[in-house]
């Protein structure tokens, strides 16, 4: 039942098979893949990858003759495959994909006379050139007539996901072409960094992974199509990654106290505290999180009384603007919000929502995979526009535990927060999808990997709770899935609360709880001065299957407390390691692991920079 491949096996706390879907099928009969609005949507994207697809040729001729190095022309480039320029062969040579990089980059306009410096710039142009042309070719296919709903899913989230990789390569190649300051340059004006560069590559191989597992079920012709359209996707945007990595832009590496080059901000580390906020918050946005939510002038109220300026949330983000570039306020006043999928699309920027409280305001919802959905697409709430903040909400997928991964909320937006909110689900209740995000003084529930994805994100002062599973089943807090080395991606937990839920208390010895399972690779997941009960097994870890991931991965511990946290039967895989060096901690702060004091002192929202509680 789950389009993650890899997310079964013979050790999955599920204790039975989970995929059983209602796959395509050969049948020459196609009918339109939904309403006559979705058929337009896939029109437009078809159009707009058509223009992007030439635009991205064009500005490779445009980044070739600016620089004066002179054009290949097809056929010298064909005459030449094969026969890499020096600049080609040391570039390729630090990719895990060399072969597809000398053989792309031979085909694209000016690398043959290019500069390895310039080979960065025209691998990210490559890469973008071929998702266009992915979601140009796959937005035009037609659905055979017996193809089920989760099929359907799959696709529309594929379209979107290419949609988002093709926006995080167009702003990396921009940051790139601009020469980007370095995180030490940056002084707070809004420019890029290296920091960003390796985010949004990072989000971009996240969703082509996304994508695939989510069409890996389907069969016949659509499915055929649309892996040949998604073919060498991952490891392009995985060869770019590594090529700008290897030119200075960030080396993070499987161990994180190898990477010398980012500033330790240890100046951080004892911040003041003002009141609840640090004391480099401005005053107006200490003022926005401080006050009672009658005090603040909010854009949108959003009433199921009618009693406000909209009645249901998806009609506020519907108005909302887009591209926004201020904090625009969505008021959900109390009440049970049940809408279809709800999501806040990737231009619907710098969007608040602020609720009545946890378990007042609530955004509930009961799609999962069982019922035919990819898990990507069961999300009661979704958020990819960057910016994206909740305060005081209730995210809820109540499917329960039979109906296996359903998830509660899902966040894909780059400098989110999630504020003073509940997430309560069971298998997969919170999706911490792609790109830097940040959780503080939340309540999360859960049994089966119930805090998964591949974002940059800190936990900070949150109650982490494991419920009570089906029979058979071991409670998984965390499956993080980073694939390739070069991303900056993880999950880091730092001052935070491990309980059992209030079902799980009495029966806890029945249930082992584990502190995570690699989902992939290079699964990477710390755990900092926080407090564990005593239903943690005391191995701490679990397997994926069998030694799956056990010398790639990075998982550590530094400091926590509490029964569950004694080390003495911790796992003894290679990649685990009880941290003791505080430098070594510090790579999984807010300071450094999503450069937080960049970014969070706008949004108000009180948090540690450093390890300091």
């Amino acid at each position: 039942m789950d389009e993650y491949l890899a997310r079964l096996g013979p050790t999955d706390p599920g204790g039975s098979s989970r995929r059983s879907t209602a796959p395509l099928t050969g049948s020459t009969t196609v009918v339109s893949p939904n309403s006559s609005s979705t058929k337009k949507k896939l029109v437009m994207l078809a159009v707009l990858a058509a223009i992007l697809i030439v635009a991205s040729v064009v500005s490779a001729v445009l980044v070739t003759v600016i620089r004066s190095r002179g054009g290949s022309s097809a056929g010298e480039n064909s005459n030449l495959r094969g026969k890499p320029t020096q600049a080609i062969s040391r570039t390729c040579s630090r990719t895990r994909f060399p072969t597809l990089c000398i053989n792309s980059l031979l085909d694209f306009p000016g690398s043959t006379t290019a500069t390895e410096q310039d080979l960065v710039h025209i691998s990210f142009n490559m890469t973008h050139h071929h998702i266009s042309r992915a979601l140009y070719t796959s937005s035009g296919l037609s659905f055979p007539a017996s193809a089920g709903t989760r099929a359907r899913a799959a696709y529309e989230d594929c379209l979107e996901l290419l949609d988002d990789s093709m926006d995080a390569l167009s702003r990396s190649l921009s940051s790139v072409v601009a020469v980007a300051p370095t995180n030490d340059e940056r002084d707070g004006d809004g420019s890029s960094t290296t920091d960003d560069v390796l985010t949004w590559l990072s989000a971009a191989l996240t969703n082509q992974d996304t994508c695939l597992e989510g069409i890996e079920d389907a069969s016949g012709s659509v499915k055929d199509h649309m892996v040949g359209n998604l073919k060498d996707l991952s490891e392009l945007v995985s060869n770019s990654l590594a090529i700008f990595s290897a030119s200075g832009g960030g080396d993070f590496s499987e161990v994180p106290i190898q990477n010398k080059r980012r500033r330790l901000f240890t100046h951080l580390g004892n911040t003041q505290i003002s009141g609840k906020f640090p004391r480099w918050v401005n005053k107006r946005d200490r003022r926005l999180l401080s006050l009672p939510i009658s005090a603040i002038q909010v854009d949108i109220i959003v009433s199921k009384s009618g009693n406000g300026t909209a009645k249901t949330i998806a009609e506020a983000i519907k108005k909302a603007p887009e591209h926004s570039r201020r904090r625009f306020i969505i008021y959900v006043m109390a009440g049970r919000y049940e809408e279809n999928n709800l999501k806040v699309g990737k231009k619907k920027t710098n969007l608040m929502f602020i609720g009545d409280g946890k378990g007042k305001t609530v955004i509930t919802g009961k799609k999962n995979v069982v019922d035919g959905m990819t898990t990507f697409h069961t999300a009661s709430f979704a958020a990819s526009g960057a910016g994206f903040i909740a305060r005081d909400i209730t995210f809820e997928n109540y499917a329960g535990p039979a109906k296996h991964q359903a998830v509660a909320l899902r966040v894909g937006a780059d400098h989110a927060v999630v504020f003073r909110c509940n997430i309560v689900g069971y298998q997969d209740s919170c999706y911490v999808h792609s790109n830097r995000q940040f959780f503080r003084e939340c309540d999360i529930y859960g049994t089966v990997d119930f805090i998964f994805g591949n974002a940059a994100v800190v936990f900070q002062k949150c109650n982490i709770y494991a419920r009570k599973p089906m029979a058979q089943q071991k409670n998984t807090i965390t499956a993080q899935n980073r694939k390739d080395p070069n991303q900056n991606t993880g999950i880091s937990i730092h001052n935070c609360r491990i309980l059992p839920a209030p079902d799980l208390n009495p029966v806890k010895d029945q249930f082992p709880t584990y502190l995570g399972r690699p989902w992939k690779t290079y699964s990477r997941t710390v755990y900092m001065l926080s407090n564990m009960s005593d239903h943690v097994h005391p191995r701490g870890w679990l397997e994926w299957n069998g030694d799956f991931a056990l010398d790639t991965l990075y998982y550590g511990e530094y400091m926590n407390y509490g029964p569950g946290a004694a080390i003495g039967q911790r796992v003894k895989w290679p990649g685990y390691r009880i941290i003791t060096s505080t430098v070594e901690a510090d790579r999984f702060t807010v300071a450094q692991f999503i450069s937080g004091s960049s970014w969070l002192p706008s949004t108000g929202v009180a948090y540690l920079a450093g390890l300091s509680t």
